[in-house]
Formats: structure tokens, C-alpha cells, sequence
């Protein structure tokens, strides 16, 4: 299997959960910490930039913490009291104990997938002999850790299911440790290998070895470079992991990303794809039966390309000249660029993930935000399309390019995380693995897909999702939430948390912004580097949409957002602070002068520039929501969400953002229009966080929009 969009480095996660009510009413600060200032100033391409919070990005300091300490009992003291928060607690502990599933893979006799019900805080990885015998419990990262704050970041089974790479990482931190389990008797072997956060493997046929990425170890490279450098290795089973063989990325650039994997028929051909942004990859062959080095086989050009190999050949899935992708194959013995002859053209649809399931092509699409799934012959001739229940999203398929089943993994906004059986030879599907929603009816509710014009002219869609029979009276409590970024596409995806929301007449609403990969490379680059700013107006402009509309007003209209998300409310609330009632921004970038000097933010340079550079400082300093606060202005109520031990985006953004705002806002000292900070403790920047802190967050998150749109618990 591969996958032509390259994932984001970060996703739109969610945020921490403090001690629920730790802190007494009775002993709350009644006003924010009054943060110290200093008098930094600096002259950056001929700007002088003032950065009075700076101190802030010293999580270790003393005064950090006692500034985060203030911070909490103060956010604490604001929405402990809030009426309702029980009854929406309890209710958040129906809906979350839906549970998920994820994954299905077929290996040998075997079938894995993923799996949590109930309160169990991690999903469990299970394995079942045969199609439809019965699921056994293989990992369980629940056991790791009493309060369920180890994760299962991956896992990948050997070619005939007989031994399973997985990794696992601490409190959200995504700092993942490889480990290796034997299927039938669920014994760990001893071998274990540290430093494996991007988590690629791929087995050898015969199970004596894999091939695998990880990070260095600190001494190796400059100290704040070991989240970069990664390269490939290759791991005889039983052997010491330190002395592993070196296949590939030595003299490559920093913040490159190589994977590695093995032809799906034999161990001859290995190939390397090397991740260097969002928008450009490429790809390496290796000959391993002749021993010859790698052969680039793409052209260098800055597109993505991503390919699988069977019988020799090489199916290459790529962008290139295609902003809807197209597909290609080339002789593994000859892959240069000029040998390639185009199977599959590029069409109306996005090509987003192509495998070889049972000696087809296996093509999942994505057009106008949702699913389609569609085989192919191997020299491209179309053979059908596998029909989908509803308009939903395929999250995952499993198969193998010598079997007939197919299991893919569905969902949509009423409909939960699901895994269906396809026969190849009928194309017709069964149900797999199913979960139960406790209380959910969703014949009550409606999602309609409408359209609306952009500042620029461009139309833009957005999904609108609400109880039916929603009276367009324009003062419907209303969340719009978006992305706008690293080619990710926002498609109909199920999240229990909503229904509270929903359950008590709110609207939800997502906007499929440009920098996403819904249309295509053509949508993504039009909303990074220098056309950030379109994603920014999109947003806004889907704002004053719902309001034109009649679906709510200024009063009613909260935002929320995660991540580069978490960015998109800092630009929205900056810009247009006139136009929301409430904002609920989590895990955010929005120091954006300085974000690439933290975490793995590095990466992300290719999306957004580098304030380094003299022209991308520019546009970064035209939108970066740090520097345009102003003094005075009022802006919404604002509920800043971060964790601690957040990897990916660094928690300095929301704890400078929060003293600014607290500082300078006309309500930044409001106890009726505050602005909050809350920083969970033991979580990350949101993969893998136990259910338990899931629940704390989103009672607060939804404490604090029904307070401050009027709606009653």
C-alpha cells in the first residue's frame, strides 16, 4: 500500500485536561496573572519586532512556572463554577465510550485492526485467525500505564502475520520506542529499538529482519537536531539494534523523512521514498539481489510521488503535471523518468491512495470532500467501483496483492468508525466489525454540503450539520471549525464529542479551506507560503456566510480550531475580532517569526517560509498573530488549549499569545469575556491522549462555548 498525500507532520489535534476542580471557588484569582514584560526589541530585515514575552518559551524556568501555575488556577477558578458542567460530563462519558476502530490489515491467516470501547483510555490491538474467526487482544497499551498515558503510536505485521513491529511513546509525547510481539503466543521478543517516531516498517519475507527509520541519538548531531536526521536502517531479529545497518540518508538534508519498503511478491527490490515537505518527494530503488546502489527514479521536479512494486514493476502514483494525480508504471529494472507509460490519467476526482489488492489496482478517490473508492486493472483499464454506505470517508483499506479480500475502514459525520469486508471478484461489501452509539439517533440530524464565494471570488464548500427542522432564525449557536493546510483534506469524519453540541441545537460546521488537499495540489498551494492569506479569507468569509444566511449572528458564531488550526483562529481572531462570539484555539502556532526554531517545526518550513528568509519574512509578519494584537481592541472570549509535553507544536505559542492578549485586550482582564489558558498536564498534542483527559477537555471546551453563546446546559 502507499499513500500519495504525504501526512502532516502535526495533525489537528486536541489539548489537555487539568484536575478537573483542583482549585477551590472560594481561592480563585479573580483576574489573569499580571506577566512580567521585558524590553526585547529586535531588528529583523529592518523591522524592529518587540517580543515582551519571550521568557515564556523557557517551559523550565521559574518563572514560567509559576506564570503557568497562576494561569490555571485562574482558568480553573472561571470554569469550575460554569452551571451544567456534570450533566455535560456525563454526557461526554456516554458519547466517548462509542469507542474507535482503525486499521485493518490481512497478513498470512491473520486480520488486525484496532479497537476501543467503553473506558478503556487506548485502543487495543487485536487479531483474529481467519476473516471471521474470533478477535484476541495482541497489544494492549492500557496495561503500560495505570492512568493510560502510553499510546500504540503504529504497528506493522510481517508479510505472513507471523511477528508484529509496534510502537509505543509516553504521555502523548510521540517519542516512540519499536517493540517486536510473536502473533500466536503474544511473546515480546527482546528486541527494542528507541527513537522510531515516524514509525516505517517493512518486514523480509522470510521474517529474519525488517527495514525501519529512526532519529539519532543526542551527541550524534548538533544539540535541538535530534528530531531530525532521520534515515533507514536495516535490523536483523536478535541482534543488537545499536549496531543495525545503515541502507540509507547519509549527507541528506536535515529534515528530510526516507521510508523504506519491500516489493509485496519478494525481497529484491527495496524502495525508498524521502518526504521533503508538502509538496515535493522522491523516490529511490534499490537492487538488493545485485547490490548496486540506489537509482533515483524521479526527475527532481517538486512534486509528490509514491509507489508500490509487484512482478518487477513499479506502480507510481504522483502529481506531477496532475494536480488530481495520476498513475504510472515503469520497470523496476529501468525506472528512469522517460520509461514510464501512464496507466491511470488524471480525472474529476482526487487519486489520494492507491494499493495492489488481488492483482488489481485498489484506488481510493476523494471528490468534493467524500470517498470513492474504484478498481483498475494493473495496465490501468477501470473495472468497476465498490459502493460506500453513504457519503462518508474511507480512513484506511487492507488487503494482499495475492487475495481477494479487501477490508476498508468507513465513517461519516452520523455514522461511526466501521470496517466492511469486499469480495474483489463481486465488488460487493459485508459488514466486518461494527461499534454501538449509546443514545445516538441519526435519522435525526441532517448534513447538507453548500457552497460560498471567498474574498477572491473562489468558491469554497463548507459541510453544515444540525438537528433537522433547524429554524434559520440567525441566532442558532454556531462552531465553525477548518484546517487550511499540509495538504490534508477535512472529509466527513464521525467525533462523539459533537453531539453534545448538536444535542442542544448547536450547528456544526466545516469548511473545506484552501491549503487542503480536497481539490487537489492546485487547492494546497493556494493556501501556503505567500497565499496563506487565502486560507485566512476563506474562513472568514464561511463566517459571514453562515450569518448572511441566517443560520446564527456575531453573538452565536464560536470557532475552534487545532494546530495549523489552532493558527487559523489566532489570524481569524486578529483580523476579525468583530465577527465571533467565543474561540476555542488548541495546540497552536502563532508566534510565527520564531516557530521554526522549536520542536520538529523545522519541517514545516516547505508550508509556511521561514522568517530566516528575507521575502517569506514578510508574509509570515503580515499575518502572524502575535504581532497584530492591539492594544485595546475587544476581541471574543478566547479559550487557549496546550500540553505540556506537545512535541510538534511547542506550548510557548499559547502561553505568550494568552499573557499578550490578557496585557492588551480591553477584555483582557474580563471575567465575563475572558481569555484562558489551560495546559494539560501528561499529553501531547493530542494523538494518543487517554479518554479519560478527552472527557475533562471537552467538558471544559463545551462549559465554556454554551456559557458564553447562551445556551443551557
Amino acid at each position: 500500500m502507499f499513500c500519495i498525500l504525504l501526512c502532516c507532520c502535526f495533525c489537528a489535534g486536541l489539548a489537555f485536561a487539568a484536575d478537573g476542580n483542583s482549585s477551590p471557588v472560594s481561592a480563585a484569582p479573580t483576574g489573569p496573572p499580571k506577566a512580567k514584560v521585558d524590553d526585547i526589541v529586535e531588528t529583523i530585515h529592518g523591522h524592529k519586532i518587540a517580543d515582551p514575552y519571550r521568557w515564556l518559551e523557557d517551559a523550565s524556568s521559574a518563572d514560567t512556572q509559576e506564570f503557568v501555575r497562576e494561569e490555571l488556577a485562574y482558568t480553573r477558578g472561571i470554569l469550575d463554577p460554569l452551571p451544567g458542567r456534570d450533566g455535560i460530563h456525563q454526557r461526554l462519558t456516554q458519547l466517548l465510550s462509542t469507542g474507535t476502530l482503525a486499521g485493518p490489515q490481512i497478513a498470512g491467516p491473520y486480520c488486525f485492526y484496532t479497537r476501543r470501547e467503553g473506558m478503556q483510555n487506548q485502543p487495543l490491538l487485536l487479531v483474529r485467525e481467519g476473516m471471521q474467526g474470533k478477535d484476541r487482544i495482541l497489544v494492549d497499551a492500557n496495561q503500560m500505564a495505570a492512568d493510560g498515558t502510553v499510546a500504540l503510536d503504529w504497528w506493522y505485521a510481517s508479510d505472513d502475520g507471523k511477528y508484529v513491529a509496534y510502537g509505543t511513546s509516553p504521555s502523548g509525547s510521540e517519542e516512540s520506542t519499536l517493540h517486536v510481539i510473536e502473533t500466536a503466543t503474544g511473546k515480546l521478543l527482546p528486541d527494542a529499538i528507541d527513537r522510531t517516531r515516524f514509525g516505517s516498517v517493512s518486514w523480509k519475507k522470510d521474517n529474519s529482519g525488517f527495514y525501519y527509520d529512526r532519529t539519532p541519538k543526542k551527541g550524534d548531531v548538533p544539540a535541538g537536531e535530534e528530531v531530525y536526521h532521520v534515515k533507514v536502517f536495516y535490523h536483523q531479529l536478535g541482534t543488537d539494534a545499536q549496531r543495525d545497518r545503515l541502507i540509507f540518508g547519509e549527507g541528506r538534508n536535515a529534515q528530510d523523512i526516507p521510508s523504506a519498503q519491500l516489493a509485496d511478491d519478494d525481497d529484491r527490490w527495496l524502495l525508498i521514498t524521502v518526504g521533503e515537505g508538502w509538496t515535493k518527494s522522491e523516490l529511490y530503488l534499490l537492487d538488493l539481489q545485485a547490490g548496486t546502489p540506489a537509482v533515483e527514479v524521479t526527475s527532481g521536479k517538486n512534486f509528490l510521488y509514491s509507489a508500490e512494486i509487484l512482478k518487477g514493476k513499479l506502480y507510481i502514483g504522483t502529481n506531477e503535471d496532475a494536480p488530481h494525480y495520476r498513475v504510472f508504471v515503469a520497470d523496476a529494472s529501468n525506472p528512469k523518468r522517460e520509461n514510464w507509460q501512464e496507466i491511470i490519467p488524471p480525472g474529476d476526482a482526487v487519486l489520494a491512495n492507491l494499493s495492489v489488492f488481488g492483482g488489481k489496482l485498489f484506488a481510493r478517490y476523494e471528490k468534493n470532500a467524500s470517498s470513492r473508492l474504484k478498481v483498475f486493472e494493473l495496465d490501468g483499464k477501470p473495472v468497476g467501483d465498490v459502493a460506500l454506505p453513504t457519503i462518508g470517508t474511507v480512513t484506511g483499506t487492507g488487503g494482499r496483492w495475492d487475495r481477494q479480500e479487501i477490508l476498508f475502514d468507513f465513517q461519516s459525520f452520523t455514522v461511526p468508525p466501521t470496517i466492511y469486508q469486499v469480495d474483489l471478484s463481486s465488488r460487493q461489501s459485508a459488514l466486518w466489525a461494527t461499534l454501538s452509539t449509546p443514545g445516538l439517533d441519526a435519522s435525526a440530524y441532517e448534513v447538507n454540503q453548500l457552497w460560498y464565494t471567498s474574498k477572491d471570488g473562489t468558491k469554497v464548500p463548507m459541510f453544515v450539520f444540525h438537528k433537522k427542522g433547524l429554524a434559520l432564525n440567525g441566532r442558532n449557536p454556531t462552531l465553525l471549525t477548518g484546517y487550511g493546510g499540509f495538504n490534508l483534506s477535512l472529509t466527513p469524519m464521525f467525533a462523539a464529542d459533537r453531539y453534545v453540541w448538536l444535542e442542544h441545537g448547536g450547528v456544526f460546521v466545516v469548511a473545506n479551506l484552501r491549503g487542503g488537499a480536497e481539490f487537489g495540489e492546485d487547492w494546497h498551494r493556494a493556501g501556503m507560503l505567500e497565499k496563506k492569506q487565502n486560507v485566512f479569507d476563506d474562513f472568514i468569509a464561511a463566517a459571514e456566510f453562515l450569518i448572511a444566511q441566517k443560520y446564527t449572528d456575531k453573538e452565536h458564531l464560536a470557532i475552534r480550531g487545532g494546530s495549523n488550526g489552532g493558527l487559523l483562529m489566532g489570524a481569524a481572531l486578529t483580523q476579525r475580532p468583530d465577527l465571533y462570539r467565543a474561540v476555542v484555539c488548541q495546540v497552536p502556532l502563532l508566534d510565527m517569526l520564531r516557530y521554526q526554531n522549536f520542536q520538529i517545526a523545522k519541517l514545516w518550513i516547505p508550508e509556511y517560509g521561514s522568517a530566516d528568509d528575507p521575502h517569506q519574512f514578510d508574509w509570515l509578519y503580515a499575518y502572524s498573530p502575535y504581532h497584530h494584537v492591539k492594544q485595546g481592541t475587544e476581541y471574543p472570549a478566547i479559550l487557549f488549549m496546550t500540553a505540556d509535553t506537545d512535541t510538534r507544536v511547542d506550548p510557548m505559542h499559547a502561553k505568550k499569545m494568552a499573557a499578550l492578549m490578557q496585557a492588551e485586550a480591553a477584555n483582557g482582564r474580563s471575567r465575563e469575556r475572558p481569555i484562558l489558558l489551560r495546559i494539560e498536564s501528561k499529553a501531547g498534542h493530542g494523538v494518543g491522549k487517554p479518554v479519560t483527559k478527552q472527557i475533562e477537555e471537552f467538558t471544559d471546551l463545551y462549559s465554556f462555548l454554551f456559557w458564553q453563546l447562551g445556551v443551557a446546559p
